[in-house]
């Protein structure tokens, strides 16, 4: 290789370097914007309650897809650690739902903020076969309406979830 196409193979590698890099920097900017956006829809998150009674349901495993603004399924929240991936295991108290994050801090859904429990296709820009991420819509203290996903590794674990008050007209929606 002669020494001018060394020298353009160096400056195009350097120029497609520094491109990657800023549109890395302008997806990190936009994702602190929607976060700082949010923060005044959001307000202050559910604390963890001292003691909470037997489990209804117990702990199923699965995968914490996201939580949205509701209506919308794919405006994923920004705000802390919300907005990341993680393996979960999900449980039910009779004082609300315990979603317990591996890697993240657990989300606290208090039973009362409890506006719908039903099973969904997609949320969160996860989209999976009919039935598969079971949805929570609860209310913050702040009067948002978030849906928050779970997809869980033995699907049929849905049917507890969601089978008590299913009224057959909803689609497998329970209102609580």
């Amino acid at each position: 290789m002669n020494t001018p196409t060394l020298m353009g193979s160096l400056v195009f590698a350097a120029v497609c370097a520094l491109l990657i890099a800023f549109l890395i920097h302008l997806v990190l900017r936009g994702w602190r914007r929607r976060a700082e956006r949010q923060l005044a829809l959001i307000g202050q998150l559910p604390g963890l309650p001292d003691t909470v009674g037997p489990a209804l349901i117990g702990g199923i495993n699965g995968l914490y897809v996201g939580s949205t603004l509701a209506p919308s399924w794919q405006d994923r929240i920004a705000v802390g650690d919300w907005g990341y991936r993680s393996k979960a295991v999900l449980t039910r108290y009779p004082e609300g739902v315990m979603l317990q994050r591996s890697g993240a801090n657990p989300i606290w859904i208090p039973d009362d903020a409890i506006v719908a429990i039903r099973t969904e296709r997609g949320i969160a820009g996860k989209v999976m076969t009919h039935d598969g991420i079971l949805a929570i819509r609860w209310r913050l203290p702040s009067g948002t309406e978030i849906d928050t996903g779970f997809r869980a590794d033995d699907r049929r674990e849905y049917r507890r979830w969601v089978s008590d008050g299913t009224d057959a007209s909803s689609n497998g929606t329970e209102v609580l």
